[in-house]
């Protein structure tokens, strides 16, 4: 139920707040005062575009706002589907901002058109003289069968099953895509494995080539350079270390003196072995250095198979080629594992839809159950709506699986006697049309609870006695369920439980479209208007009253008086 509705700086629409009464609301006004800019404003809340040709002041952004009860309402599911935060109070808000970009918040929390649409559709529900596009939809009469037939536990159900079946079939078409591509390129990724394999790579190895062909290609050299150090170290003539062990030796004669000429000796000494060590470790290398050009070209054969598998597959380290060689592993044994698991995933999809298909069936036959009884009682309420020669049948039709089960319905309606009942688009006018959509509104308002119902000139077409049936009706509706309407006809506007007028004031330099609540003696002087124009009689100011009263003792009696 809609609790309170703020509309700011939209269109004609400075500032408007709203707390409607939870039966039924009543909206009249003059044409272009600004009935049709709230249902573009409510519009808004329900998902609609924006556009900042709607601002009111270009430089200010525009908020509408709508508070809302959910208790009895039941959908508190949707909102741990979309990770929002439920509370029996829902706050939806929607801002415009003078460049254009348009924000929607549920409950505070930002979300995108698609969640806003899904959450207020389940909140307002509008219809107008403009809704043949709506009715004639084959999901919307789908709809209208399921609520007749309160099937939602188990359209619940058959979603449930509809996604997991879908999940699996998804999953089953996945291995076999993949099954296709992996075997087209199977032979060649056992190729590139081989390849790799045949190789025996070691992460550390190219590194150690290297450095081995770089000694390798600079033997000569290397073994003259450590001949020369190890002769400059420790020739027998004249070395480095000989002097040193003199010095060693000089040092000893006075190390006894004093403690200072000790730690020199001792020094000293230190050099001396750490030389003698070099000399060893030079003279080791020395020997080991080799020309050896079989080796050498050993090495720069492997390393030529290095690069050349590096460049193929473009990397640059002996690391990147083993992290490729096991993925072509995994992709050489996913191969030969493809099939058993197409296999299974084979056997879980036939399980789950032979699990579907039951869910389907049970969900088609709660569905042909009522189709029968719902044209009757549609046709019954046409009768009394003045069209006793209208017919609706439901074809139907069992079709594969859909988000919406097995089966496809087409409401046909004929208003006229002889006349072979047809799709809707093609036979209903538009009073016809009203009168088919308030009598099914009727119908499905005993089935559930239904979201605020918005009726935006429904009337239109229609008058007299039956725009009083009309009236009745939607008066019995908003028993139990949030009606608003806006009406032209004075035989509706009686029976609303509270009633708006909306009007232009002109005081200011910019036109502004206001709304008030009229009290008991406004709401007989607006009837009286509707009925005989802007001057009525008084005759006519107490024919509105009557009705008024009348409306009213009912209304406190509990009784409509509907049909």
């Amino acid at each position: 139920m809609l609790a309170h509705l703020l509309i700011k700086n939209y269109a004609l629409i400075e500032q408007l707040e709203l707390t409607p009464d939870p039966q039924l609301n009543i909206i009249t006004g003059e044409t272009g005062a600004g009935k049709s800019i709230m249902l573009g404003a409510i519009g808004l809340l329900l998902g609609s575009r924006a556009d900042t040709k709607v601002l009111y002041n270009p430089a200010e952004k525009c908020i509408i706002e709508g508070t809302f009860d959910l208790s009895g309402y039941f959908i508190e599911h949707l909102f741990e589907e979309e990770e929002l935060d439920f509370s029996s109070t829902c706050l939806i808000r929607r801002e415009i901002s003078p460049t254009g970009k348009s924000r929607a918040f549920i409950n505070d929390t930002p979300v995108n058109l698609e969640i806003l649409r899904r959450i207020s559709g389940q909140l307002m529900d509008i219809h107008s003289q403009h809704d043949t596009l709506l009715l004639g939809s084959n999901e919307f009469q789908l709809q209208i069968v399921d609520t007749y037939a309160q099937n939602e536990a188990v359209l619940r159900q058959y979603h449930a099953d509809y996604q997991g079946y879908r999940k699996a079939h998804q999953i089953l078409e996945r291995l076999k895509t993949e099954a296709a591509q992996l075997r087209k390129e199977s032979d060649y990724n056992q190729f590139l494995y081989d390849e790799l394999e045949k190789a025996r790579l070691r992460a550390e190895e190219q590194e150690q080539l290297e450095q081995e062909l770089n000694i390798l290609e600079n033997a000569t050299d290397v073994r003259e350079r450590l001949q020369l150090a190890s002769e400059y170290l420790d020739n027998p003539e004249q070395s480095v270390i000989s002097f040193l062990k003199n010095a060693v030796g000089s040092l000893n004669a006075i190390g006894k003196i004093a403690p200072q000429y000790e730690l020199l000796r001792e020094r000293a000494q230190s050099a001396y072995i750490e030389l003698k060590d070099l000399a060893s470790e030079i003279s080791y290398e020395q020997d080991n250095v080799e020309i050896d050009d079989a080796r050498a070209e050993e090495i720069r054969e492997r390393l030529n198979l290095f690069y050349h598998l590096q460049q193929k597959h473009q990397v640059k380290t002996l690391a990147e080629l083993i992290a490729i060689q096991k993925e072509l592993e995994k992709k050489v044994s996913r191969v030969l594992n493809l099939d058993e698991d197409i296999a299974k995933a084979q056997i879980i999809s036939e399980k789950v839809h032979v699990k579907l298909i039951k869910s389907a069936e049970k969900l088609s036959n709660t569905r042909k159950a009522v189709m029968d009884p719902l044209e009757k009682q549609v046709k019954t309420y046409l009768l009394e709506l003045g069209m006793p020669n209208a017919a609706l049948n439901i074809k139907h039709i069992i079709i594969e699986p859909t988000d919406y089960g097995i089966d496809d319905v087409d409401f046909l309606f004929s208003a006229n006697k002889g006349i072979k009942p047809q799709q809707l688009k093609n036979v209903a006018s538009g009073g016809e049309f009203s009168r088919l959509m308030m009598v099914i509104k009727y119908i499905l308002a005993s089935k559930r609870k239904l979201p605020t119902i918005v009726f935006d000139e429904i009337d239109t077409g229609v008058s007299g006695e039956i725009a009083i049936k009309m009236g009745q009706m939607m008066r019995e509706i908003a028993r139990s369920h949030q009606v608003i309407s806006i009406t032209h006809l004075h035989q509706i506007a009686v029976h609303g439980t509270a009633h708006y007028f909306v009007f232009k004031d002109n005081s200011a330099e910019k036109t502004v479209s206001k709304i008030r609540k009229l009290t008991f003696e406004e709401r007989v002087q607006e009837i009286a208007q509707m009925i005989g124009g802007r001057k009525p009689s008084e005759a006519i100011v107490q024919n509105a009253r009557e009705m008024l009263q009348e409306q009213v003792v009912q209304g406190q009696k509990g009784q409509i008086g509907l049909f």
